[in-house]
């Protein structure tokens, strides 16, 4: 298949350019003279506003007649979500591995990365990474690789466990400073300090959910009798439980130089503590999209769709967030993707209510419409954080991430200029609520292509099958 009049931007040069790419699996030829290097000889040219479900199953099974025509689309290499909550198995009645998949192929998402704890049993030993693994191998219609993690249970093998997970391909190790989870309870300072120092030695990083257990603690019993819910609930999540944990996880990590990485940072006070040493040592950080989107503000409209840990914050910590983001400070963005049903979202009780949303499917979107037309992020800082950095801190760079010759032939292709509104009946996730519900977006995802095959398109919806997404190893 030939991809015609791809305006990218092209990592090797530096430079925003119009290329063609000739693809099977991987990406096989790329080639600036729009068609003119790259044969179309008794090919057949398709516009992307005329796909339909027939003939994407043309292309798909004869792919080497195609060539689709991209012209006035924005490509880039297909997005990396390395943040989500699959559920399977254990907690499917929120999320499986199915419909979370197929929600991210239509965000333009070819690869995900999933979370060891809410599953199960939870990923914490070899046999239970076989258990999750026997579930999903056969349910997504994308890319897929798994963490490993490390909580209070069992502590006393945790080591041997790690060393489990590391023959398995993890991507890396999740943990806790606060967790409500009984099945993955948070691990103390000096439980912490261990694994760092166990996963550097097994050349991984370890990815923190970074609040304080004891404000959180403190906080949630001086607000949990409080009259307004919403309210209550971001009182008792401070930013001070961010930015306690960061400098706690900081101070840790430097004294073992450990490999860390922090997961959904919504503080700016937080970001900036892991900005001054990111550059010295090995801790990186990412944000998501609700965080550059929404402040706390937003709850009196949005309720209890955009609760989540953290919470989000004031329009100073979100302004801060996209300096840190284009900047480079803040490495990539990921979605937190965990979703439940309504009844466990809406249970009349806004500090009952469960604490996630489905991201997945927004990601790119959100970032897209708020941070590169909104010239917050250039083409080339959009494509890094939607993709490319992602796939570097989690060694899948350059299979993943990259529009090189030889690289897994990923993209997702973007109507810049399409205004629409997204509304949470458009999920294709088992979630059935969204805080972007009725949000106007600028730029729609319209493609989306995984190895060389047609998984989602804005006409035909999901085009991939069923275990079509491999475990990347």
């Amino acid at each position: 298949m030939v991809l015609k009049n791809c305006y990218i931007y092209d990592e090797v040069t530096g430079k925003e350019k119009l290329v063609d790419f000739l693809v099977d699996e991987k990406i096989t030829a790329v080639k600036e003279e729009l068609a003119k290097t790259i044969s179309i000889e008794n090919k057949i040219t398709i516009k992307l506003s005329e796909l339909n479900r027939t003939n994407i199953e043309e292309i798909n099974a004869h792919s080497e007649k195609y060539i689709l025509d991209c012209e006035g689309m924005i490509t880039i290499p297909g997005g990396i979500d390395p943040h989500v909550h699959f559920d399977t198995p254990g907690f499917t009645h929120r999320e499986d591995f199915y419909h979370g998949s197929m929600s991210a192929a239509a965000g333009g998402v070819t690869t995900v990365i999933d979370m060891p704890c809410t599953s199960l049993p939870p990923v914490t030993n070899g046999k239970n990474f076989d258990e999750k693994f026997a579930a999903i191998k056969n349910e997504s219609v994308i890319d897929f690789g798994l963490y490993g993690g490390v909580c209070a249970n069992n502590f006393e093998k945790f080591a041997q466990a790690m060393e489990e997970l590391a023959a398995k391909k993890v991507r890396g190790f999740k943990t806790y400073f606060v967790s409500g989870m009984k099945t993955f309870p948070q691990v103390s300072l000096s439980q912490f300090e261990a694994i760092l120092l166990k996963a550097k030695e097994l050349n991984l990083p370890v990815l923190l959910h970074a609040e304080d257990s004891k404000i959180v603690s403190e906080m949630t019993k001086k607000y949990e009798n409080a009259n307004d819910d919403y309210l209550r609930y971001c009182n008792s999540r401070p930013a001070q439980a961010e930015v306690t944990a960061v400098a706690n996880a900081i101070e840790i990590a430097k004294r073992v130089e450990g490999n860390l990485h922090v997961v959904h940072v919504a503080s700016s006070e937080a970001a900036e503590l892991l900005n001054q040493v990111g550059k010295e040592y090995f801790v990186t950080y990412e944000t998501c999209p609700h965080y550059l989107f929404f402040t706390e503000e937003d709850f009196i409209s949005k309720g209890s769709s955009l609760k989540t840990a953290p919470v989000v914050k004031s329009k100073k910590d979100q302004s801060e967030l996209w300096k840190y983001l284009e900047g480079g400070n803040c490495s990539f963005v990921a979605s937190d993707h965990a979703p439940a049903p309504l009844n466990e979202k809406q249970t009349g009780s806004f500090w009952k209510d469960y604490g996630g949303i489905p991201g997945a499917q927004t990601l790119i979107p959100v970032v897209f419409s708020e941070g590169y037309k909104k010239k917050k992020l250039s083409l080339k800082r959009f494509t890094e954080v939607v993709s490319t950095n992602a796939a570097k801190r989690y060694n899948l760079y350059p299979q993943k991430g990259s529009l090189r010759v030889g690289s897994d032939a990923d993209f997702a292709i973007i109507n810049s200029n399409i205004s629409w509104k997204f509304e949470t009946k458009q999920l294709l996730s088992k979630g059935e609520t969204s805080p972007f519900d009725n949000e106007l977006l600028t730029g729609k995802v319209v493609l989306t292509i995984l190895r060389g095959k047609i998984v989602y398109s804005d006409s035909a919806g999901i085009t991939g099958e069923k275990g079509y997404g491999k475990f990347l190893e």
